[in-house]
Parts: C-alpha cells; sequence; structure tokens
C-alpha cells in the first residue's frame, strides 16, 4: 500500500433536519478530486457520514488514508463506538437501535482492505481544506434549492 490519501470531508444542514450537503476533498500527491453532493431532507450527522462515504467510494485500490473531519461522531464512531454497536447487533450501551445505522454499515463495508487514521480537526477555525469543503457542502445545497 505505497497510496497515501488524504482525504477532507464535511458535512452541513440548513435546519437540522433540512436540506443538506456534504464536501469531500481527496488529494494524493499533487493530485487532487472534489466531490459533493445534496439531500433534500436529512440530517447533519447523516451529511457527515456521507461525505467520507462517497470519498472510499471513490478509491480504486487499497490505500493508506488520513480522513481529516470535522465531525467527532463520525471519527470516535467509526474509530470507537461502531465496536460495541456491532457486538450488540447494532444497539447502542442502552439498548437503543444505532442511528444512521444503515450508513454506518455502509462506511464500515468501506474501510475494509484500507488502512484508515481518522483524525479530528477543528471546525470553522481556519483549517484550508476544512474550510474548502464546508464551501463545498454548502455550495451543494445551495444549488439544489
Amino acid at each position: 500500500m505505497k497510496d497515501t490519501v488524504d482525504i477532507y470531508t464535511d458535512g452541513a444542514c440548513s435546519g437540522n433536519p433540512g436540506p443538506g450537503g456534504w464536501g469531500a476533498l481527496l488529494r494524493s500527491g499533487d493530485k487532487e478530486r472534489e466531490l459533493s453532493g445534496y439531500d433534500p431532507a436529512t440530517t447533519n450527522n447523516r451529511m457527515e457520514l456521507m461525505a467520507v462515504i462517497e470519498a472510499l467510494r471513490v478509491l480504486k485500490r487499497p490505500v493508506t488514508a488520513r480522513v481529516h473531519t470535522d465531525s467527532q461522531y463520525v471519527q470516535k464512531g467509526i474509530s470507537e463506538w461502531i465496536h460495541g454497536w456491532k457486538r450488540r447487533g447494532w444497539k447502542t450501551a442502552d439498548r437503543q437501535p444505532v442511528k444512521n445505522a444503515d450508513l454506518w454499515q455502509m462506511l464500515d463495508a468501506l474501510t475494509v482492505g484500507h488502512r484508515i487514521e481518522w483524525l479530528w480537526v477543528r471546525g470553522h477555525a481556519g483549517h484550508t481544506e476544512n474550510e474548502r469543503v464546508d464551501a463545498l457542502a454548502r455550495r451543494a445545497i445551495e444549488e439544489n434549492r
């Protein structure tokens, strides 16, 4: 796995729930690819998850990746909480169904074969790439209203 990819992701919602958008930036060496998408009725957490899911979907072979997200929900969910959810049959510690289990299962499946480091970055704090993917997510909402 010699390819290393930096993936920056963000989700946005106009109202929560409401119309939402997501943005992703994939960077490997001097190559970059931007992605974005829209959902007319969603939540901020679903858009955060979709950004990572769609970024991982475009990878054509196993890579070492660093996923940069401003969502502690995504970062902690995939690196900490998911193990317990799977053990308990997609239930939380208090036996409630896991919210967004459909997307967590999709994300879990897409990580197979890759070596991924999950990094949290502070949102809206001047982080260049985070601001860029935030703008992609917000533009997706604006262009689809």
